[in-house]
């Protein structure tokens, strides 16, 4: 099968972990382990990632430096992209022994610059902060920022994958079997001017939802939500938790969750689901259980 896993911020950084390249390295070593199994079992891989902690970091060292002299959300998004897609392209060579060619290919992913997310932001960047240290740095740079669990973060524009410029090349690599690390950080946001150049715009687009969109335009089997919980839960967090094994499309569509956490990789796979593809949320450490509908939530088509 093609297979398009999605990678989680946890395959680089636990909660509370510091941003060092020391823990991303270690923390990848392990997502490495378990992709390398997929591959393994005689599937072709592709492979996705977010960026939220990082770009988020990047964008804060700048502001630290010269606020003026920032680099906008998607020259960020460019660099962390490069710099994860070395992290998991290296340790997964390691893992594998170099037996299978692995290339990473930044992608820049078209999105409307007229998108409802512009004025509506959702998508965590950066570390977690107390309520009040939030929203002081709020006050002082200018952010907008949203409760995440206990914590606050800031938050940013997360429109619609239109368009994916990049397809030919992606789809050359495919034909050759070469493993791919794409999308990263869920592509690096551009808009088509009238002139039908491309332009950066400053956003960061949902891994999960660019993931999908892109598993539909290669014609992928299966796609992957890979995090650190084992499964989709109603109820999180409370006495009455319960495992959700498999839904429907209709049933996730029909589910209230977080915009900037469960809600986007629910809608990923029933989108991805409703256009008859197998797809999975579940642990990075279960992948290969996952693709054999044996762990996780498994959203089912009609």
């Amino acid at each position: 099968m093609l297979v398009v896993a999605a990678l989680g911020g946890n395959a680089l950084l636990q909660r509370g972990e510091p941003m060092t390249a020391e823990v991303q390295r270690k923390n990848v070593k392990q997502a490495a382990q378990a992709l390398a199994q997929i591959i393994n079992a005689g599937h072709q891989l592709i492979i996705t990632h977010g960026n939220g902690p990082q770009v988020g970091l990047l964008a804060l060292q700048g502001e630290a430096y010269k606020p003026d002299e920032c680099y906008p959300l998607d020259v960020l998004g460019a660099k962390t992209a490069g710099m994860i897609g070395y992290f998991v392209e290296q340790e997964l060579k390691n893992t594998l022994q170099n037996s299978r060619p692995i290339a990473t290919l930044l992608t820049q992913v078209v999105v409307d610059s007229n998108d409802p997310a512009f004025t509506t932001p959702t998508k965590y960047i950066g570390p977690v902060y107390s309520k009040e240290e939030a929203h002081e740095r709020a006050a002082k740079q200018g952010w907008q920022i949203a409760q995440d669990g206990d914590k606050w973060r800031r938050v940013v524009p997360s429109p619609q994958p239109l368009e994916i410029p990049d397809l030919q090349v992606l789809k050359l690599l495919i034909e050759q079997n070469i493993v791919v690390i794409c999308n990263g950080g869920g592509g690096i946001p551009v808009v088509r001017q009238a002139d039908n150049s491309l332009q950066g715009i400053e956003a960061v687009i949902d891994k999960d939802l660019s993931s999908a969109f892109l598993a539909k335009q290669i014609g992928a089997d299966a796609l992957l939500i890979l995090t650190d919980v084992e499964a989709v839960y109603q109820d999180f967090g409370t006495p009455q938790a319960k495992k959700l094994s498999k839904l429907t499309v209709a049933e996730a569509q029909s589910m209230t969750l977080p915009a900037g956490s469960m809600g986007p990789k629910i809608r990923a796979c029933a989108s991805f689901a409703a256009a008859g593809g197998f797809s999975a949320i579940g642990r990075l450490s279960d992948a290969l259980a996952l693709l054999a509908g044996e762990a996780g939530t498994h959203i089912a088509g009609e």
